[in-house]
């Protein structure tokens, strides 16, 4: 019985560890998908303005 109370207790912390580390990564993936979205936005200013930038998906270059 003593066995079982401990491999529970082990496996209770691991679910523990396991869910802080989900928790922290889906952090990191709301600050980056903010990060895209900010970025995104800058290029379809930028694009409104013409004044140039990074060339995306399948547009053609302006010498074209």
């Amino acid at each position: 019985m003593e066995h079982l109370e401990e491999t529970i207790a082990h496996l209770t912390r691991q679910v523990d560890d396991l869910s802080d580390v989900v928790a922290h990564q889906q952090d990191q993936i709301d600050r980056l998908s903010l990060f895209v979205d900010k970025l995104m936005e800058r290029e379809r200013a930028r694009a409104a303005e013409g004044t140039g930038g990074i060339v995306l998906g399948d547009e053609r270059p302006p010498h074209y």
